[in-house]
């Protein structure tokens, strides 16, 4: 079928030709944004990196024949030869963009060696899990405690705070990386990452060390975890401390509702957290999460945004801090941002968890730092929903009380689990 191009009608050759230039440039400048337009959409379709290239050119090429044939017819020069010379020349130049921008891949180092006393999991659930273990002293006691880490995807680094006197006084401690964190398994399918999943995980995890019941201390988001667990599997958890908890339910507190740190970054790290946040590969990723979190995988892989990930952890490391606190150290326990995102997407559409939390019977303590970013509110639903719980609040201390306040946050571990009184509770 010949290629038609617009007729116009009677203007004058000056009103023509510099409608014509407008147009032409209307063009030139449309083009690149039609192009990734069209990239993202075709992930509604697919999850091919290259039919999504070639799903842009595509669009990018109609465009470029449609709406420049109407300049040139306009201009009064050329014709069809062209309109295929600027069309070829249009997408030579998308090409050359793409290449050096969304295809072009952002820093992945390759990950450090295993520090000594980490162990693997290989779990039926078929998550390899990394994890540390301090044994009981003595005689153990027949509820181990698993720590669980915030994020979702935020790993800590060796035995937790607290974990070797626990371990003194006969609880065989655990503390490990969930799925797409840390030094774990990341997923081929990054739809698998669920709450679901993670409880599945934890549930493995209480049967393969052959515990009937565990005691659970969640950090932040280990927290929204430690309570998720809780609705699936009460019966098997003997004791829950949640220590500057997330939110209880994701969909009442969904995104910066819960609280915000990243407030009081300082001018020289909003500047880094902007040029992270810039990169045109994160975006193009960014934007395919929306539509096809398959899609997103494939252009830019775990590894990449991995260490993209833990570049903004660096930057942000100390927000989370009182005023004046001493800057903490950071390790190289890689993140998970797949984990991460997935998870955050599928923890905000469950179902309301506060009608079976009313109804569990396990003894509960939650702590809250005198500068938690965490909003009160957030952390005043445990103690509200669960109805054998206790509050405290930790003076000098922000999102990590362990970090803060090491000695207190031991001490009240121990109480706590020992079934001794706590120093200065505040119910």
């Amino acid at each position: 079928m010949a290629l038609r191009i617009p007729q116009f009608g009677p203007f004058p050759p000056l009103v023509r030709r510099i409608c014509g230039g407008l147009l032409l440039a209307v063009t030139v400048a449309l083009t690149p944004a039609v192009a990734a337009a069209g990239f993202v959409a075709a992930a509604f379709a697919t999850a091919s990196v290259w039919l999504l290239a070639v799903a842009g050119l595509a669009v990018a090429a109609a465009v470029a024949v449609l709406l420049g044939g109407a300049a040139f017819r306009l201009l009064g020069r050329g014709g069809l030869r062209a309109t295929a010379a600027l069309t070829a020349v249009l997408l030579l130049g998308v090409t050359a963009l793409a290449a050096v921008t969304v295809f072009r891949p952002m820093p992945a180092p390759a990950a450090g060696p295993v520090p000594s006393g980490v162990r693997f999991w290989n779990l039926p659930t078929g998550s390899r899990i990394a994890y540390v273990h301090a044994p009981a002293v003595g005689t153990p006691r027949p509820t181990p405690v698993i720590f669980l880490h915030g994020g979702p995807g935020t790993p800590a680094e060796g035995i937790p705070t607290g974990g070797r006197e626990l371990a003194a006084e006969g609880f065989a401690v655990y503390s490990y990386d969930q799925v797409g964190a840390g030094r774990s398994s990341r997923l081929s399918d990054v739809t698998g990452y669920t709450v679901a999943r993670q409880v599945a995980d934890l549930d493995a995890i209480r049967r393969l060390l052959g515990a009937d019941r565990i005691v659970l201390v969640g950090q932040s988001w280990g927290g929204s975890l430690t309570a998720q667990y809780l609705r699936a599997h009460a019966s098997h958890v003997a004791k829950a401390v949640f220590t500057s908890p997330g939110a209880l339910w994701g969909r009442e507190y969904s995104g910066s509702k819960v609280g915000e740190p990243w407030d009081d970054l300082t001018p020289a790290q909003r500047s880094r957290r902007d040029d992270l946040d810039s990169r045109p590969r994160l975006i193009a990723a960014s934007l395919l999460l929306g539509v096809n979190p398959r899609a997103a995988h494939a252009l830019a892989g775990d590894r990449e945004l991995d260490q993209w990930m833990h570049e903004v952890a660096l930057v942000g490391k100390d927000t989370t801090l009182c005023a004046g606190a001493a800057p903490t150290e950071a390790h190289n326990n890689p993140q998970g941002f797949y984990s991460n995102q997935m998870t955050v997407k599928d923890f905000e559409q469950l179902p309301d968890p506060r009608p079976v939390l009313r109804t569990v019977h396990v003894p509960s303590l939650i702590m809250r730092g005198e500068c938690d970013f965490v909003r009160p509110e957030v952390t005043r639903e445990y103690r509200q929903t669960l109805p054998d719980s206790r509050l405290v609040h930790i003076p000098g201390a922000g999102h990590a009380i362990a970090r803060a306040q090491p000695r207190l946050y031991t001490v009240l571990l121990e109480a706590f689990l020992l079934d001794k009184p706590l120093p200065a509770p505040n119910p």
